[in-house]
C-alpha cells in the first residue's frame, strides 16, 4: 500500500520544533511508519510505502508556496509550477486536467489543497484531530491516529445500499474517518477545513448544448492516447528483490523486519513470480484492454519490456491473457485475444488456472484500507497478474464510463429526445421475445423522469422498511429495476430489522439534507454513483492482489478520460453495442485496424458462472467463515440465515450471487482487521490503532453514522 497523510493545525506551534509530526494528546510527537517527509512543521506532508522515485515530486516557488504530485502525472515540472501559480488564486481544475493518475496537494503558506480524482480510485478522508484536522488517501492511518472504532452505520449501508450516495454519503468504516466526494477538493486553513467542487453540474432547468458525436469520439480517443503516451514517457523500472515494499498495516515493526528477513531467500528463489520489467497490459478479448494493449504497442517509441530483462521480448508489449480452464464459455473472447497477439508489437503470455483460482477458493489475503466484493477473487486476478510487467495497464472502468445506465433512458425523456430510444427499446424486447417490453420501459423510464429525487430517496427507505426486495429477473428485468433513483443492494435481504432500520435513517436524514435534489439528472446521477462504486472496488482489488514491485493502471479512470467520456451525447450512448463502436473509431482515429470479427460482442455470462462455480466448490469453507460470523456479532446479520444463503446459492438456487459475495468480503475483512497488530504511527502507545476494543455486542441502534 501507498498513500500520502499530511496535518493542518490551528497554529504554527501546534507540533514541537524542528519534529515534523504532530503532538498527541499525551504530549508525544507522532510520525507514520516508514515516511518520507516531503515538508515539515507547521502543516507537513509525508508518503508512505513503496513510492517509485519518479512518482514524488514536489516544486516550489518559495517556503510557503509549494505542490506535490504523487502518482503518474504526465505533466512537466515547469506545468507544475504554472499550476501552482494558477493555484495561488483558488483555481483548482486544471490540477486535475494533466495526463495521469495522481493526487495533486497545494501548499500556499498556511492554505493546504488536496485534489480528489473524478472517478474515487484515488480519494481523500479527513478527521479531526488535535484541535486541526489530519489528512490521507487512505483511511486506515487516519483511524489509527484517532482510534477510531467501526461505523456500524456505514457497514449497514454497505450491504443494503452501496450504489446509493446517500446512504453511504462522506462516511467510512471507520467512525469518525470522512471522505471527499469524487470531483471535490479539500481545503484546509490553519486546521479548518472546507469541501469545495471543481467540476461543474449539469442544471435539471436547462439542457446541455447538443454534442456532435464524432467530436466527442475524438475527444476520448485523444484523451486516451494521452493517458497511455503518459504512461510510456515515464521511467521503465526493473522489479528488484531487495526493495522494500514499505509498511504493512497488519504489522509492527518488528513483525516487518522479521518477516522481510525470512522471505528475501524464498523472494529470490521465486524470482519467477516477480513482474517483467517494463511495460505490459491485460489481453482479454474483449474491448476495452485490447484497446489499451493496441494503443500501447502502436504509439512511437519502446513500449514494451526492457531489453536485457524477463522474457526478452525487447520493444514488444507484454499482453496477458488468463484462460479460465474450470469454466468454459469464454473461447471467442480467447481465440479474438490470439489474433490481436499476432501484432509484431505485442508479445503473447497466456495464463490457465484452474479450480484453484476460483472465486471464493483462496481467501487468503492483505488488509486493505475498505471492504469490497474483490476480496473474494483477489487469487483469480493475482494469478493473472504475476505474468504481467512492472507497469500493468488493465481496461478497468471502460464499461462504466462509456456504457449507458439504463436510468439514461430518462434523460432523454427529460430532454424530449424519444426517438433514441428505439434501438435500445428494440434490443430489449428481442431479448426477452415479448411485445409487451417497450411499453414497459418508457412508462419506467418516464415514471422516473417525473420522480423527484427526494421521493425516489423515500422510497428506497420505505423498501426497506418494509423488506421488499423482489425484482423481475432477466435483462428487461435489470433494467426495468435500474430506471429509479435509488434500489436495495444484493445483500439488503439478508440484513437484520434494525440494520435496515439504520439505514433507512440514513436515507431520510440525507433527503433532508439534500432538499431539491443532487442538481442532475437521474441517468447521468446514477452512472456517476456506479463508477464511484467501481473506482472504490479496484482500489481494494489493487491492495488485495497486489504483486510487489508492480504497478496497475487503468486509463479509463484519470480525469481528463472520465470529462472526454461524460461528454458522448446519451443518444450515442444508449445505443446497443455503443462501447465497442466508439473503442473501434478511437482505434482507428489512431491509425490501428484489422480488428477481429466479433470484437467487441458482450461475454458475461462466463463471470457467473465462474461465480457459482466457486461459490459450489467452497461452499463448506464458507458455511464455516459463518459459524460464528463477526457480521453477526456487530448486529448486522444473523449467522443462520447467511448459512442458509450459501447453501442454497451453492445448490443453483436463485439468488443474487453479488450478495454473498458482499457478505463474505465485509466478513473477511474485519476478521482481517480485527486480527492486525501494529500501528500505521510511531511515537504513540500500543493502543493507538483503529478498533482498539473490536467488536462490542449491538444491543441498541446502529446509529453511529446516522
Amino acid at each position: 500500500m501507498r498513500w500520502l497523510v499530511g496535518w493542518s493545525s490551528t497554529a504554527a506551534g501546534a507540533a514541537a520544533p524542528g519534529s515534523a509530526g504532530a503532538t498527541g494528546y499525551d504530549g508525544e510527537t507522532v510520525h507514520p511508519v516508514g515516511s518520507q517527509l516531503l515538508w515539515g512543521d507547521p502543516d507537513p506532508l509525508w508518503a508512505v510505502g513503496d513510492w517509485r522515485p519518479d512518482e514524488v515530486r514536489v516544486v516550489k516557488a518559495d517556503a510557503q508556496n509549494r505542490i506535490a504530485v504523487l502518482g503518474m502525472c504526465g505533466a512537466s515540472d515547469e506545468e507544475l509550477r504554472v499550476g501552482l501559480f494558477a493555484a495561488r488564486g483558488g483555481a483548482l481544475r486544471h490540477l486535475t486536467a494533466w495526463p495521469g493518475s495522481y493526487t495533486a496537494v497545494v501548499q500556499v503558506g498556511r492554505r493546504i489543497t488536496v485534489c480528489g480524482d473524478l472517478a474515487g480510485a484515488r480519494p481523500v478522508f479527513h478527521t479531526p484531530w488535535a484541535g486541526g484536522t489530519a489528512y490521507a488517501t487512505a483511511a486506515l492511518p487516519l483511524a489509527d491516529l484517532i482510534e477510531a472504532n467501526l461505523d456500524f452505520g456505514h457497514l449497514a449501508a454497505l450491504l443494503a445500499a452501496p450504489d446509493v450516495p446517500a446512504a453511504v454519503h462522506d462516511s467510512t468504516p471507520y467512525d469518525g474517518v470522512r471522505r471527499i466526494p469524487p470531483g471535490h477538493a479539500l481545503i484546509l486553513r490553519a486546521g479548518s477545513r472546507e469541501i469545495a467542487g471543481y467540476e461543474p453540474v449539469a442544471s435539471l432547468a436547462v439542457a446541455a448544448p447538443p454534442a456532435d458525436p464524432g467530436a466527442a469520439v475524438d475527444a476520448v480517443r485523444d484523451a486516451l492516447v494521452d493517458a497511455v503516451r503518459a504512461r510510456l514517457a515515464a521511467p521503465r523500472h526493473v522489479p528488484g528483490t531487495d526493495i522494500d515494499p514499505g509498511p504493512v498495516p497488519g504489522m509492527g515493526p518488528a513483525e516487518r523486519r522479521a518477516a522481510r528477513g525470512a522471505a528475501r531467500g524464498a523472494e529470490r528463489r521465486a524470482a519467477r513470480g516477480m513482474p517483467v520489467p517494463g511495460i505490459g497490459s491485460d489481453l482479454s478479448g474483449g474491448p476495452a484492454s485490447g484497446t489499451l494493449a493496441l494503443l500501447a504497442a502502436g504509439l512511437p517509441g519502446m513500449p514494451g519490456t526492457v531489453l536485457g530483462h524477463g522474457t526478452g521480448a525487447g520493444e514488444r508489449l507484454l499482453a496477458v491473457t488468463f484462460n479460465d480452464l474450470a469454466v468454459r464459455g469464454r473461447e471467442a473472447e480467447l481465440e479474438r485475444a490470439g489474433t490481436l497477439a499476432a501484432n509484431p508489437r505485442l508479445h503473447h503470455v497466456v495464463v490457465a488456472g484452474g479450480e484453484e483460482v476460483l472465486p471464493y477458493a483462496d481467501l487468503e489475503g492483505p488488509l486493505t484500507d475498505e471492504p469490497g466484493p474483490s476480496l473474494v477473487t483477489a487469487a483469480r486476478h493475482r494469478a493473472r497478474l504475476a505474468a504481467g510487467s512492472a507497469d500493468h495497464f488493465t481496461g478497468y472502468g471502460a464499461r462504466q464510463v462509456l456504457d449507458a445506465h439504463p436510468a439514461r433512458l430518462a434523460d432523454l425523456l427529460m430532454d424530449r429526445k424519444r426517438r433514441h430510444l428505439v434501438r435500445p427499446v428494440a434490443a430489449l424486447a428481442k431479448a426477452d421475445g415479448s411485445v409487451m417490453v417497450p411499453a414497459r420501459v418508457y412508462s419506467a423510464a418516464r415514471r422516473l423522469a417525473r420522480t423527484p429525487y427526494r421521493a425516489g430517496v423515500d422510497a428506497l427507505s420505505d423498501r426497506l422498511m418494509q423488506r421488499r426486495f423482489e425484482e423481475p429477473g432477466g435483462a428487461v428485468g435489470a433494467s426495468l429495476a435500474a430506471l429509479t433513483w435509488a434500489r436495495p443492494g444484493p445483500a439488503a435481504r439478508w440484513l437484520t430489522g434494525e440494520a435496515l432500520a439504520e439505514v433507512s435513517v440514513r436515507l431520510q436524514g440525507a433527503a433532508g439534507r439534500t432538499g431539491g435534489g443532487p442538481g442532475q439528472r437521474p441517468g447521468d446521477f446514477r452512472a456517476r454513483a456506479a463508477l464511484a462504486r467501481h473506482a472504490a472496488d479496484l482500489r481494494v482489488l489493487e491492495q488485495a492482489a497486489e504483486i510487489r514491485s508492480q504497478r496497475l493502471h487503468a486509463p479509463f479512470l484519470d480525469n481528463q478520460v472520465v470529462r472526454a467520456c461524460r461528454v458522448l451525447p446519451e443518444a450515442l450512448r444508449v445505443q446497443p453495442g455503443a462501447r465497442a463502436a466508439i473503442l473501434r473509431t478511437v482505434l482507428e482515429g489512431a491509425g490501428v485496424g484489422g480488428l477481429p470479427p466479433g470484437w467487441g460482442a458482450p461475454t458475461h455470462a462466463s463471470s457467473a458462472v465462474a461465480a457459482r462455480t466457486g461459490l459450489r466448490v467452497a461452499a463448506d469453507s464458507l458455511t464455516g467463515l459463518f459459524d460464528t460470523p463477526l457480521l453477526a456479532e456487530a448486529g448486522l446479520v444473523e449467522a443462520r440465515v447467511v448459512r442458509e444463503a450459501v447453501r442454497d446459492a451453492a445448490d443453483g438456487a436463485a439468488i443474487p450471487l453479488d450478495g454473498i459475495a458482499d457478505l463474505v468480503a465485509l466478513e473477511l475483512w474485519l476478521r482481517r482487521l480485527l486480527a492486525r497488530r501494529g500501528t500505521c504511527w510511531t511515537g504513540t502507545p500500543a493502543r493507538a490503532r483503529a478498533v482498539p476494543a473490536g467488536i462490542a455486542p449491538q444491543g441498541r441502534a446502529l446509529g453511529a453514522g446516522a
